[in-house]
């Protein structure tokens, strides 16, 4: 199905969605829906005649409003493409024998994965090609590659495909010798392939018919995947389960929870069939996970746990095997230290977490509690963090660091020695000069005096207030850092400031952080935001009208409730990918993921309350008759994450309800999900689309 309708049959006026109201009733409370026809029934097709023709004439309506900034989309992606090296390959890694990496050839919208025997040093002849994905690419509208993993003796490989955006992978295995393909296929995959000890079977999560990962099974290689052997099955609809292999490779990790709430069992990997061990019994509010220990002894092997049983920030505990259970902390829970997570090494192990919204990163020894070597970099804000490490003996760690003025670096730090060596830093070709920006953290008070962090990136000429692009997210307890964007300077650049809201409902400053943005306390997370933005125009760095917002998912959601709120603030506003049919989603548990989003969002169906507290902020729900900024609103039709009548619907109501004559655009992406298009290049004509439409509403297309 074609993306956006022809040239020739773009509309000349915007669509208007016919009204069929459809009332139900909740605790007493009657809600009407005028738009609920354009949820396909046959959903997760899309085939009703009427709902498709609507999607498309908003296709129609976006293409034609766009077509007079066609010359600055196209500049806007020129200049993201030249800042992108088209050449490029990834620092390798040393993994048993091999040393892997990955590569982006001239023009290439996907990676080819490659590996090189260490025997082989320097000999780029014994280069090895494991994975082209170009090829496996090749004709497909959309695709993404999900898990990949070698087999223990480097012989096979496993991967899955995603060719539509529906996020249901279809895995495969293939010789990497050979490149031959053997029969099997396993359909509905959405976690890790994991290889068993002895490569003889595959061990994968599997998503139902309401894309919920509930089940643990064993795909033994040469049977049908209609023979896979079950290994654990998750009852409650709430929650998702995931499995994954302990860092030294001898245990089978499944897991299982919802946004609060967590369990785990242990498994051999040499007998994936074996009993599980449960750690420890489900208590709601009580999240952990769990890496094993082992020696080589004989000795019982050590639990390491990461919990938040005593202190909302989480600790670290330890337990036998013996008694999984019995917990002993080894890191205490601390209102300053916002413990993250942890990785195991042979000889140490690393914690990494946040303090005051700051990445920590911190080595440990097993044997020395009190001897703590926290890895230090040079700039006041940024983004650090552990990268691929497989090895369970090794003596140094790669990292990941950038700022918001610094591009990506690659490192290793050498434990023994405790110092970095710089392997990489990404090259921008069409040049980059990080003397000609600033950046900064401020704080900026909300409402109720909560002191609001703020990152901040501009030129170091830009004078007096400025146009200013503001991005917030601001859920699920998901911190956005301060990190390096090559695409973002084609707005700095032409004097914009760029701004990150560090708002509560993301877990920024901890735990605390996040609780005080969801359930009943959803609504300081639109609050920040507004205040936030008031408070750069008080601080003189920009002017109401002249703020053009961002955000997708959860963030559109944002989007949404703050042009309810506050519409005179906005100059111009992105949703993508919007949730923002919220109450009507979380009364639906049919819906792929609703009763485990209840934990988030609060339980509609059983309490008036959240009933009430969601209605009064539901985007949807609150359009209303008043002026509102500019808006362009994106879809994916096989979005199964915010599904497409969302914001199909939302822009159906604004349409009929606004009061102003400024822009409305709404785009379905017809063959992708939640993500929008695939491809390196593909997807950076989408970010070129949003950003013309900011320069255009704020009037800054000269510039």
């Amino acid at each position: 199905m074609p993306e956006t309708t022809p040239p020739h049959a773009i509309a000349q006026n915007p669509p208007v969605a016919e009204r069929r109201p459809v009332k139900t009733t909740h605790h007493g409370v009657t809600i009407t829906d005028d738009y609920a026809w354009l949820r396909d029934p046959a959903y997760p097709e899309v085939t009703d005649p009427a709902v498709l023709a609507h999607l498309e004439a908003e296709n129609a309506w976006f293409a034609g409003r766009m077509a007079a900034q066609q010359p600055l989309i196209d500049s806007l992606f020129t200049e993201m493409r030249g800042r992108i090296k088209e050449a490029d390959r990834s620092v390798p890694q040393k993994d048993g024998a091999y040393l892997y990496w990955v590569e982006y050839a001239e023009g290439a919208e996907y990676k080819a994965w490659w590996r090189r025997p260490i025997a082989a040093g320097d000999d780029a002849g014994a280069d090895e090609l494991i994975l082209d994905e170009t090829q496996l690419a090749a004709d497909k509208d959309y695709f993404r590659l999900g898990a990949i993993a070698v087999s223990n003796d480097g012989r096979l490989l496993a991967y899955a495909i995603d060719d539509n955006g529906s996020e249901r992978f279809v895995a495969q295995i293939k010789v990497i010798a050979t490149g031959e393909m053997l029969p099997d296929t396993i359909p509905d995959t959405l976690s890790g392939l994991i290889w068993t000890r002895d490569d003889s079977a595959l061990v994968y999560a599997r998503v139902n018919d309401q894309w919920r990962t509930d089940t643990v099974l064993l795909h033994r290689l040469g049977t049908a995947a209609t023979e896979d052997q079950v290994l654990f099955h998750e009852a409650d609809e709430g929650f998702r389960v995931g499995a994954g292999l302990s860092a030294s490779e001898r245990w089978l990790v499944i897991s299982t929870g919802d946004h609060e709430t967590g369990e785990t069992r242990l498994v051999p990997i040499t007998d994936p069939t074996a009993t599980p061990i449960l750690v420890r019994p489900r208590q709601t509010g009580v999240e952990y996970d769990v890496d094993v220990v082992d020696r080589d002894d004989g000795t019982d092997p050590v639990l390491f746990i990461h919990t938040n049983d005593t202190h909302e920030n989480f600790r670290l505990a330890t337990a036998p095997l013996s008694a999984p259970g019995e917990w002993t902390t080894l890191i205490e829970g601390s209102d300053e230290f916002y413990l993250t997570g942890f990785d195991l090494f042979r000889d140490f192990y690393v914690v990494e977490g946040r303090v005051r919204g700051l990445d920590r990163i911190e080595v440990r020894y097993y044997d020395d509690p009190a001897r703590i070597e926290p890895i230090t970099f040079p700039e006041a804000s940024y983004e650090a963090g552990l990268a691929d490490n497989p090895e369970w003996a090794t003596d140094r760690l790669r990292l990941t660091y950038e700022s918001m003025i610094s591009p990506a670096t690659v490192y290793d730090y050498h434990v023994a020695a405790r110092s970095l060596e710089l392997l990489k830093v990404q090259e921008i070709p069409s040049g980059y000069d990080a003397s000609l920006y600033m950046t900064e953290r401020l704080e900026i008070a909300a409402r109720d005096g909560t002191m609001v962090p703020v990152s901040i990136m501009a030129r170091k000429d830009r004078a007096g207030p400025a146009p200013l692009y503001l991005y917030g997210y601001g859920a699920y307890g998901i911190a956005i850092g301060p990190g390096f964007s090559t695409a973002r300077l084609s707005l700095v650049d032409r004097g914009m400031v760029f701004a990150i809201a560090h708002i509560r409902g993301g877990d920024d400053l901890g735990r605390r952080w996040y609780k005080d943005g969801k359930l009943d306390k959803r609504t300081n997370t639109f609050t920040d935001f507004v205040d936030v933005a008031r408070g750069l125009v008080a601080r003189g760095l920009t002017r109401e009208g002249q703020i053009a917002i961002s955000g997708g998912s959860a963030g559109g959601e944002l989007m949404g409730a703050v042009i309810n709120s506050d519409p005179e603030l906005w100059g111009a506003v992105v949703a993508h990918v919007p949730f923002v049919d919220v109450l009507n989603t979380m009364l639906d548990e049919t819906l792929p993921l609703t009763p485990g989003e209840w934990p988030e969002w609060g339980n509609p169906v059983e309490d008036r309350a959240a009933f009430d507290l969601i209605r009064s902020y539901s985007p949807y729900d609150q359009v209303r008759a008043q002026a509102y900024p500019p808006l362009m609103v994106t879809a994916g039709l096989n979005d199964p994450r915010v599904t497409y009548w969302e914001p199909a619907k939302w822009v159906a109501r604004l349409r009929d309800l606004k009061t102003d004559a400024n822009e409305l655009l709404f785009k379905t992406n017809m063959g992708a999900g939640h993500g929008g298009k695939s491809g390196r290049f593909e997807s950076l004509k989408e970010t070129a689309e949003e950003f013309a439409f900011i320069l255009w509403q704020l009037r800054l297309t000269n510039v």
